[in-house]
């Protein structure tokens, strides 16, 4: 701890300032619904080349000598602001922005100021508009962030209507997802074809992707952290759509006005019962749907104190004919309460809880069933200092209980099935950080941090040690509680941004993180039955070095963002599979698993027009991802399963006119690596297939076409009604989806693979309507 004591005496004395200047804060808010506003520019009229932004939370703090002021509050979608305030003492103005008619907002991708790409000293940050992911068009018509997010340089598609990703060469689970705090293990519905996040209750989304901020950590290549909006403070609303195979509908509004409010959000598909009512008869005794439902409570205490509560709970059912079921699901809650000390001084403590769950049934004779789910307890408390305008200091620490349970098995006839259940395990994840952000002048600018994190095994099981060979030298039985082993990490965070002048800057940082919590899957293909594990006395934490350095420039007035970034990371006790490995059937998955290094680098280009009638973005990511493993490929580099050479999207939005608005993705990507037969023999009749080096080939490229139109039937201040279009897929491109391989008919001496694809042309349309 004195480490972070001295760090933080540092950071204090760093920020010394004449007590001549007083400090102004306060909250920036949506006059309609007292929604907190992200980003909002904050400028002195008497002195421009001052200023700050609200935070995530809406709050913003600034540092002025004495003096008579006049304050400039913008926000794209937004009427500008002007108070007049003299400053002879600390203090604390809210304020509450209009939001205009101008449909600009509509389709910006970053709520941050309009030049913020150039000036802020983070890089790799991408913020996401709702109204954004709303336009675009998407598969079957359900509007999803997590598949808009994909369409941004450095973030992959982890497969074909898939809401996993890849960032930067990094794996599905290398990506911590946050909803109001807490953690997200399996953010998607129908093997990934759908996403968790409801659009109509999420407030915005920020992915860090480059030098992630010292409070987030425990992923190796990304932080997605998605806010719930909260209810509207004033009027009651009901908003809803209806789809081809889901609906959802939303109720929101005080609960006593201007003081606290509700908003509850539920969505469910139904194209299994359509199926059932058109008589299609090989589905009569089948399931496949999905429900959710999100809820957020707000109280405004006072003007210093803000309360929140979140919950969400949801469910997949897959059912076989009454021989099998699969049902696995997310529950989630979050208690959240920020307070303001002072003119200088804020805080932020929430506490979290997930409970991700899979159970698989086969009512055979012997009536099998097996329940796994991870289970997690998380307290996170953050402060925020604002000593003078020129230093934003945070500090805080994070502490997650995790529960891992692989599989709770059991029979209905245990005479005929003997099942043993495999050891829970249990572990304590602990950080504590502290960073400062500093203007050093009107042209550099500092961000530094560090992050001080343990992982700690507790007991309740047997843990094992094993040889080169993977098979077992000890046993190490254990009591509960106990502290079995702890692994440490120190992880400093550096960024830095030199602006070149008013419209271009370079920027550069260096992050380290570590990973505690591993997800084993043997394909791209998201699956509620891939096993988490968590670190043991042999599973070691994955640890990644990654430096960035990129040139921003603005065009025309900051309508038009260009960025150029390249990347390099360095990973280290990284996971993989031996030839030949038994996943689901193992207990002790430890003799599955070889460990060795990877790497991952890239290029990535991004041009963005953001204001006009057309609006869009055009992303290019030129990359590579490898790992080397002794007892891979002869210990040789080879490519990971998300390597991507070539990776482009183009985004285009159109407002037609007041009641059109039409959209299109072009979206293009190498095949993914392949591991294809060498050979192959026969045993007792059966082919057995001989596999050579892993992912040595690979599959055809990726690419498709996305059309979408909405039509505005009706839009006044008390309701709106709009039809929306799409078709995914227009050009009916059969992209692969999974590949398999069989004997040749008409030789059997020959074998050949083939291709299964899921979709060709896919229209859809919907109706969305608020009241």
């Amino acid at each position: 701890m004195r480490y972070l004591y001295a760090t933080l005496l540092f950071l204090y004395a760093i920020t010394t300032f004449a007590q001549t200047s007083y400090t102004i804060n306060g909250r920036i808010s949506n006059s309609e619904n007292t929604e907190a506003l992200v980003g909002v520019s904050v400028g002195i009229k008497e002195m421009p080349q001052h200023g700050s932004f609200s935070d995530n939370k809406g709050d913003f703090a600034l540092l002025l000598p004495q003096g008579e002021y006049t304050l400039i509050f913008k926000l794209i979608g937004y009427n500008t602001k002007q108070i007049k305030i003299k400053i002879d003492k600390n203090k604390t103005q809210n304020i509450t922005l209009d939001p205009n008619a101008v449909n600009l907002s509509a389709v910006e991708i970053s709520a941050l100021r309009t030049n913020e790409n150039v000036t802020s000293v983070q890089s790799g940050v991408d913020k996401l508009e709702i109204q954004t992911a709303n336009k675009i068009p998407v598969l079957l018509g359900e509007r999803d962030i997590l598949k808009t997010i994909q369409l941004l340089p450095g973030i992959q598609s982890a497969g074909e209507g898939n809401t996993g990703f890849y960032v930067r060469g990094g794996s599905n689970d290398q990506n911590l997802i946050l909803l109001d705090n807490a953690i997200v293990y399996n953010p998607s519905h129908l093997f990934g074809f759908f996403s968790t996040f409801n659009s109509d209750v999420v407030s915005d989304m920020t992915i860090y992707k480059g030098s992630m901020p010292a409070q987030y950590g425990g992923r190796l290549s990304s932080t997605l952290d998605v806010s719930m909006r909260d209810g509207d403070l004033k009027e009651h609303h009901l908003t809803g759509g209806i789809g081809l195979i889901s609906s959802r509908l939303t109720f929101e509004g005080p609960i006593q006005k201007e003081r606290s409010s509700f908003i509850v959000s539920a969505r469910r598909t139904y194209a299994d019962a359509l199926a059932h009512l058109i008589g299609v008869e090989q589905i009569n005794d089948s399931k496949l749907y999905f429900y959710d439902l999100n809820t957020k409570l707000s109280y405004v205490l006072s003007d210093r104190n803000k309360l929140t509560l979140t919950a969400y709970y949801g469910k997949d059912k897959l059912g076989l004919d009454n021989i099998a079921a699969i049902d696995w699901g997310n529950a989630i809650a979050s208690l959240k309460w920020n307070h303001i000390f002072d003119e200088k001084k804020a805080s932020s403590t929430s506490i979290s809880f997930t409970d991700y769950t899979y159970n698989v049934s086969v009512d055979l004779t012997t009536g099998l069933n097996v329940k796994s789910h991870i289970r997690d307890f998380n307290l996170n408390q953050e402060f925020s200092f604002y000593p003078n305008s020129k230093n934003t200091i945070k500090t805080g620490f994070s502490s997650v209980y995790h529960q891992v349970v692989p599989g709770d098995l059991s029979s209905k006839d245990p005479s005929r099935l003997e099942v043993v259940p495999y050891d829970h395990r249990y572990s304590l994840e602990n950080a504590v950080f502290a960073s400062n952000n500093m203007r050093l002048s009107d042209k550099l600018e500092l961000s530094y941090g560090l992050r001080f994190s343990s992982f700690s095994i507790l007991g309740g099981g047997e843990y094992y040690n094993f040889d080169n060979n993977q098979n077992i030298t000890d046993t190490i039985f254990t009591r509960s509680g106990q502290f079995v082993k702890t692994y440490w990490s120190l992880e400093p965070r550096l960024s830095a941004a030199y602006q070149l002048n008013d419209v271009s800057s370079i920027k550069a940082s260096y992050s380290r993180n570590s990973q505690h919590m591993h997800l084993l899957s043997t394909s791209n293909l998201s699956s509620p039955t891939d096993r988490w594990i968590a670190n043991t006395n042999y599973i070691k934490p994955e640890i990644a070095n990654q430096v960035s350095v990129g040139y921003f420039r603005n065009f025309d007035n900051n309508m038009f963002e260009f960025s150029a970034e390249l990347y390099y990371k360095d990973l280290r006790n990284q996971i993989d599979y031996k030839d030949g490995a038994d996943v689901q059937g193992k207990e002790l998955i430890e003799t599955e698993l070889l460990f060795g290094k990877g790497r991952a680098y890239g290029l990535e280009l991004f041009l963005k027009k953001r204001f006009g009638r057309l609006n869009g973005w055009i992303g290019y990511t030129l990359s590579k991802s490898e790992k080397q493993i002794e007892k891979i490929n002869g210990g040789k580099w080879y490519a990971t399963n998300q390597d991507r050479t070539h990776d482009i999207s183009v985004v285009g939005i159109y407002d037609l006119n007041k009641k059109w608005s039409l959209s299109g993705t072009w979206v293009f990507a190498t095949g993914n690596p392949m591991t294809f037969p060498s050979g192959k023999y026969a045993v007792d009749g059966h082919t057995i297939y001989y596999y050579g080096r892993r992912n040595q080939y690979r599959a055809p490229s990726f690419h498709r076409l996305d059309l979408g139109a909405i039509c505005t039937l009706k839009k006044t201040k008390r309701y709106t009604s709009e039809l929306a279009f799409s078709v995914y897929n227009a050009y009916g491109r059969k992209n692969p989806y999974m590949f398999g391989f069989r004997q040749n008919k008409e030789s059997s001496s020959k074998s050949e693979s083939y291709m299964i694809y899921l979709f060709s042309v896919v229209p859809s349309i919907s109706w969305n309507f608020k009241f």
